[in-house]
């Protein structure tokens, strides 16, 4: 079994749901008692979220691939990043390792593409959904991409940001996805991509007329295929 190296704490919450997603899947695959080889780096989400707020990439970048560059020297034999907003700076993290970086897009990617999927919607942070490092990558697998208008956008980052992260979750806000998801369903979308991987504390498949794509269960999924290979 190969080692598997998270990059976490962004924030804790979802990386916690990445590591039991991960022990339970190697655990479903190899019975007994196995669980997963994992070392892990968990940062201090408030000073990541600094960097993303104020718009220093660079910093971020700096932080991220010396952290990155400690996983890889405990042991790791692959690089995962347990956030999809962070994917943003993973060129300044693959310079600074030698081992691979499993990239959360192309997980996701290969699996709506597989179910014969073409056009999508894209919930996330207002980082993942308005700007070009994650949509055009999607693009690049031959996706159309479609992101909620803009103050549906603002209600989905407030959500991840005063909530989500923080474990708290609501009906209320519950609710208003449902709506933001049957927006998207009247423009044309035939799935939804959940493009934050705190999203998945908060709806599932029962939340939604199209089928959903939740990107923390997809890169787990991803990531044991990638260490019992």
């Amino acid at each position: 079994m190969k080692t598997i190296g998270l990059l976490g704490g962004m924030s804790w919450e979802s990386s916690a749901l990445y590591y039991r997603l991960i022990n339970e899947l190697v655990r479903d695959r190899l019975g007994g008692l196995h669980s997963a080889k994992i070392v892990m780096s968990s940062v201090d989400f408030a000073e990541i979220e600094e960097t993303q707020r104020s718009g220093d990439w660079e910093l971020a970048g700096k932080l991220l691939a010396a952290e990155a560059a400690h996983v890889e020297a405990a042991g790791a034999d692959f690089l995962v990043i347990c956030t999809n907003t962070m994917h943003k700076v993973t060129p300044e993290i693959e310079a600074a390792i030698s081992i691979p970086l499993l990239h959360i897009v192309d997980a996701a990617a290969k699996v709506v593409t597989d179910a014969g999927i073409r056009t999508v919607g894209l919930l996330g942070t207002a980082f993942t959904m308005e700007q070009d490092f994650y949509r055009q990558r999607l693009e690049s697998y031959g996706l159309t991409v479609l992101i909620p208008d803009e103050a549906e956008r603002a209600d989905i980052h407030r959500v991840i940001y005063e909530e989500l992260v923080l474990g708290i979750v609501k009906d209320s806000s519950r609710e208003r996805y449902r709506e933001i998801i049957a927006s998207l369903c009247e423009r044309g979308v035939e799935g939804i991509i959940l493009g934050c991987t705190e999203i998945e504390l908060l709806v599932s498949g029962a939340d939604s007329p199209v089928p959903l794509f939740p990107t923390t269960l997809i890169h787990a999924e991803a990531a044991v295929r990638e260490a019992l290979n």
